[in-house]
């Protein structure tokens, strides 16, 4: 709901500064659905967006947040008898981002989400991917686990809550942290 407020207001500049400076909004989709490597539920982009930044066009997937986990870790969504598919759809993802079997504590939410802004800005053409964690959360929870993600991923620390790579196929990735506007937080019961 918070996010939801955020972007019917206009485009979140906490969003907009995450991705870059001159940053422009070229169409945002809610509840965007992307499909995953193998058999089963797509990704769902909180919001999905294509916007420029630097001169730069990319394709942005939202995870809006409040105070709720990132859901499973890998090694609880894999299980103790992972799936054919599970192993290929995790897989896949890991080779795009030019990785093999992450650490299993990991959380598997991170990945498709990422998944989703990779397989997206392939469609859509544009040189840079990027996944932005929009959270509304006063205590900025579960963003140790954002960090480790991101940490794992590029191989560098977070700087200024964001991190950008290059994935073996060349298009580059940003991953970002964005602390949304609490005024959004009114009337929702939080």
């Amino acid at each position: 709901m918070a996010a939801a407020r955020s972007w019917e207001a206009s485009f979140p500049p906490e969003v907009a500064a995450s991705l870059g400076d001159s940053v422009e909004l070229q169409i945002a989709i809610v509840e965007h659905k992307v499909r995953m490597p193998g058999i089963g539920y797509p990704s769902q982009c909180d919001v999905f967006a294509l916007t420029r930044a630097d001169g730069t066009d990319q394709a942005v997937a939202i995870e809006a947040k409040v105070n709720e986990p990132f859901g499973r870790t890998i090694g609880e969504w894999l299980g103790p008898s992972p799936s054919a598919n599970k192993l290929e759809r995790l897989g896949t993802i890991c080779a795009w981002f030019g990785h093999s079997m992450p650490p299993l504590g990991l959380r598997y939410q991170l990945f498709h989400r990422t998944a989703a802004a990779i397989v997206e800005a392939r469609r859509f053409h544009r040189p840079m991917a990027a996944m932005v964690v929009q959270s509304f959360s006063p205590g900025r929870m579960w963003f140790d686990d954002f960090a480790t993600f991101s940490e794992w991923l590029t191989g560098l620390p977070l700087s200024d809550d964001h991190a950008e790579t290059e994935l073996p196929d060349g298009l580059r990735l940003r991953l970002a942290w964005a602390q949304g506007d609490s005024r959004y937080l009114e009337d929702i019961g939080t």
